[in-house]
């Protein structure tokens, strides 16, 4: 990290499947600059239309047990019978170029991250936490059906673990109901962009402006 400049933050997003978290990121680095996106590891078979290293990284189960060995994973947890991490690797370098990063996570993941990378933790830097909601039942039934990833029986169980997830919502710092992906996104921005003017973030542009208004002396 270059002198002078703060230290970027981690921003959790946790959602039932087919809550629309995924495009709410997408189009919420579009309206800012200044954030990454953190990519998980997963044991997990990628789908026709994911990419290694854009989606996620794919990796065979006793690659990612070697990674839990080594403590390489900020999180990891296994969900819906695969195995989910996020790479210290991932996200402390971004951090440490000032960096903004998104990390998309579970429920599990996302305390594990609450409890031990904020401040005082691995990350030394503030970590906030934003629960994505579906605007209702009928709305989360139809968007895991429409995107046409999951057979019935896996839809069933996404469905059956969703009101587990909702009910961890008062874990989260903020909460986004998702019934307008725009609206939604512009949300997701403005929490990030709140976060960035906080007096102890803008430390080291408040010195430098009252450093230019000391040099110049009073105004005529």
């Amino acid at each position: 990290m270059s002198a002078g400049t703060a230290r970027g933050e981690l921003f959790l997003l946790s959602a039932p499947s087919g809550a629309g978290k995924t495009t709410l990121v997408h189009r919420a680095m579009e309206l800012l600059d200044g954030v990454e996106f953190s990519i998980s590891h997963t044991t997990r078979r990628p789908r026709e239309s994911e990419e290694e290293g854009v989606d996620y990284h794919f990796v065979e189960c006793a690659a990612f047990a070697s990674m839990v060995a080594d403590d390489r994973f900020l999180e990891w947890a296994q969900v819906h019978g695969n195995r989910y991490g996020t790479s210290i690797d991932e996200v402390l370098p971004r951090i440490e170029r000032g960096m903004d990063v998104l990390l998309d996570i579970d429920v599990q993941g996302a305390a594990q991250v609450m409890a031990a990378g904020g401040p005082a933790g691995r990350l030394d830097t503030a970590v906030h936490s934003v629960f994505v909601m579906p605007p209702s039942p009928q709305a989360l039934v139809a968007r895991l059906r429409g995107r046409g990833l999951d057979e019935a029986p896996a839809i069933r169980q996404r469905l059956q673990g969703a009101l587990g997830e909702l009910g961890r919502v008062r874990e989260y710092d903020y909460v986004i109901v998702n019934d307008r992906a725009e609206a939604a996104s512009e949300t997701l921005a403005a929490i990030i962009l709140e976060k960035r003017q906080r007096r102890e973030r803008m430390r080291e542009r408040v010195r430098s402006v009252l450093a230019d208004f000391h040099a110049h002396g009073p105004f005529s």
